[in-house]
């Protein structure tokens, strides 16, 4: 679990950057919630619909959110050297993806922020910072650590002990201080376990996500206006 708290302090190095430069610190915050906009608009058919609309919305908050996930990454790091002997190892992978993923993103925004003039983004500037920073294999590696946790997720909800022994949890994680990461996993395991099937969401959210990714790399700021909708049902 050493990689776990490796990344883990890299995403507190990114906040310690950020804190000692309000300018920084602002932009990261601007940037975090035009991506979440972008998220919303892209995905909202997902978002509107009965089947895949609270995975969508757990992607959105939990993963692409502008929340200060503080709380959450201090009682994650309180838990990691216990992890493998409390989950199997299909949850000691998943941790180890989201903290990769958690940290990545996190330096990639940290990243673009530097690059904006100011807080006032739009698509023009989006564009102009994200080929300014590059990167084009750590984007690949960042929408590949989302799609790996996703069918993760999907995999753990076949533990119906696993499920059930989180919703048990609530009121020891409270006592311990670890509600906010039981509540995260509870979350994540829920939405996708109301899904019935994960396939088509995820193959929606890649193929969307790799046309969007080549788009931006070639300069298309129009890309950012959504791309084109397969239809679900409500």
């Amino acid at each position: 679990m050493d990689e776990v708290l490796s990344c883990l302090e890299a995403v507190e190095d990114e906040r310690r950057q950020r804190d000692a430069d309000p300018g920084l610190k602002n932009r990261v915050e601007a940037l975090k919630r035009f991506q979440q906009l972008r998220f919303a608009h892209t995905y909202r058919d997902l978002l509107a619909s009965r089947r895949y609309g609270t995975a969508a919305r757990f992607f959105l908050d939990d993963l692409y959110g502008p929340a200060d996930f503080r709380q959450r990454d201090r009682q994650f790091a309180r838990i990691v050297p216990r992890i493998d002997s409390v989950f199997p190892v299909a949850v000691s992978e998943t941790i180890h993806d989201l903290a990769r993923l958690h940290a990545l993103s996190e330096q990639l925004d940290t990243a673009m922020a530097r690059c904006m003039p100011n807080e006032g983004l739009d698509a023009a500037s989006y564009v102009n910072a994200w080929l300014t920073v590059g990167r084009l294999g750590d984007r690949g590696r960042q929408l590949d650590l989302v799609l790996g946790i996703g069918h993760a997720i999907e995999r753990l909800t076949r533990y119906a002990w696993l499920v059930m022994g989180l919703k048990m949890m609530r009121g020891p994680a409270r006592a311990a201080g670890l509600l906010e990461l039981q509540q995260f996993l509870e979350r994540g395991l829920a939405s996708f376990r109301a899904m019935g099937g994960a396939s088509d969401f995820l193959s929606t959210i890649e193929e969307r996500e790799r046309r969007l990714i080549q788009a931006l790399f070639e300069g298309d700021a129009l890309a950012l206006q959504g791309l084109a909708l397969k239809p679900f049902d409500r």
